[in-house]
């Protein structure tokens, strides 16, 4: 018997759709075109394939808040009574050692099962429509990962791409008897030029999409064969549904590496199953604009966008009136804090620019000015030496956790709505233009119990001013 897994893999930060991906906002998480988002499309793509309750999220400790409550609206729709497995990365440390946290996991439950974990591994970031013959593809997989071969499931797709890697293959008359359409990996090219991809391209060579799928054990085995500093750190450490996870101590000696240089470029186990459906990886605003609706001047444009005469071009506002006229192959993106102008044709400037502002500590880097959270959001007007002012907007019946501060104080002043306060053992209700003081290590929480939305001042003062100062002792979304 074969049990059948799915990791999705929600780790990445999305530097190449700056400035609307950030750090604490990554690209997975980021709605598309249907008003969905590429996370919530990746897990309804593989629940047609795989039980919805063996799919598992392997996620940064940054984004396991936001995975969870986009974990909680599809689990809505399926009406299970148990949440959604997810493992958290205690640090970035790209999608090797994340795979195998997820895999020694797997490893973990199944003990007591005589079914074999075959593991399918997917990006979050993919753009393929066709559920349907995606889900044929990976079912004709199955076997070829059962027979002990890991299976990487390859486009044919002809966009020239000098992002992408590709594969080359050769016909195996004993990988052919298990699987016809499959071909034997011959290597792997990494990132080419456009013309170089372009005679890649001629040959039996096809777009490496980042899929995989494999047996627990193969992996596992590849794992001590070639990426044994990974397999060392984890190999005796226990990994459950109450800790989905391992100590920062450890985690932080990972290297950071890929799962294609650790294990996938040196198995000699590689195989792969060309398919057709379309496929695009959403790594760039180019790819964003290719599989966008587009007008018959070849523009895509969202939000508050007024053009004229512009061709072949992205335009994205998410706040301010962004007027355009006569631009080509251009990109455009407006936020509440950033602009992003650059050549739709050269995508991979965008991640040198995320680059200068990672070396420059901007902030622009981290989050947006408005940040969403299971509760409302809240939108940062002000920041300074010492001092940061928001706008909290708290919706009906939601609550903040119970929560204290070891670095700032805070001053919350009611604008809208009306508040219930808890501070230390005491609760207070303040309606609109009333005030009160929250101390340092002062517990406190922050509730709606209204019809409409609260809306609260907030000035904070101190020497940290970071969501990271935040040591929650209750929350009723799971995030404690």
């Amino acid at each position: 018997m074969t049990a059948l897994y799915c990791v999705i893999l929600a780790g990445g930060l999305g530097s190449g759709l700056w400035p609307l991906s950030r750090q604490m906002h990554p690209k997975q998480i980021l709605k598309t075109q249907d008003g969905t988002t590429l996370f919530r499309n990746t897990f309804l793509r593989v629940a047609s394939v795989v039980d919805d309750k063996k799919i598992i999220t392997a996620t940064n400790v940054k984004h396991v808040s936001d995975i969870k409550e986009q974990l909680k609206n599809i689990q809505d729709k399926f009406y299970r009574e148990k949440a959604y497995k997810t493992i958290t990365e205690p640090d970035v440390k790209n999608t090797a050692p994340a795979l195998a946290l997820a895999v020694k996991y797997i490893k973990e439950i199944k003990t007591f099962s005589k079914e074999a974990p075959v593991v399918l591994a997917v990006p979050s970031d993919q753009y393929i429509p066709d559920r349907e013959t995606f889900a044929e593809i990976v079912e004709k997989g199955v076997e070829l990962a059962k027979s002990g071969y890991i299976v990487t499931f390859s486009s044919k797709s002809n966009v020239i791409n000098g992002q992408y890697g590709y594969i080359k293959t050769r016909k195996n008359a004993k990988i052919s008897d298990i699987q016809p359409m499959a071909l034997k990996v011959s290597s792997f090219v990494e990132k080419s030029s456009p013309k170089e991809a372009k005679e890649l391209l001629k040959g039996q060579c096809f777009v490496n999409t980042g899929i995989y799928m494999f047996g627990a054990d193969v992996f596992l085995s590849e794992l001590q064969k070639y990426a044994k500093e990974i397999y060392n750190l984890l190999k005796n450490e226990h990994i459950s549904d109450q800790i989905p996870s391992v100590p920062l101590k450890v985690y932080e000696k990972m290297p950071v590496i890929s799962i294609d240089k650790a294990i996938m470029e040196n198995s000699k186990k590689l195989v792969t199953l060309p398919f057709e459906p379309k496929w695009q990886d959403i790594g760039s605003w180019d790819a964003v604009y290719d599989i966008s609706k587009k007008d018959k001047n070849g523009n895509y444009t969202e939000g508050n966008v007024i053009d004229i005469n512009s061709k072949n071009s992205l335009i994205y506002s998410t706040s301010k009136l962004v007027a355009t006229m006569g631009l080509k192959d251009t990109i455009v993106v407006e936020t509440e804090d950033a602009l992003l102008v650059c050549d739709r044709k050269k995508p991979e400037g965008v991640k040198n620019i995320y680059k200068k502002l990672n070396a420059k500590n901007a902030t622009t880097k981290e989050s947006h000015k408005t940040v969403y959270r299971p509760w409302g959001c809240y939108t940062v007007l002000e920041e300074g030496e010492g001092f940061l002012s928001k706008c909290i907007a708290v919706n009906p019946d939601a609550k903040l956790s119970l929560q204290k501060h070891f670095h700032r104080s805070e001053h919350w002043i009611v604008l809208e709505g009306e508040a219930t306060v808890v501070k230390g053992n005491d609760i207070y209700t303040l309606s609109a233009g009333e005030s009160i003081d929250i101390g340092i290590e002062e517990v406190h929480s922050l509730q709606n119990f209204g019809k409409e939305q609260l809306k609260v001042l907030e000035i904070q003062q101190g020497d940290i001013l970071d969501e990271n100062d935040i040591v929650r002792l209750q929350d009723i979304y799971g995030r404690v």
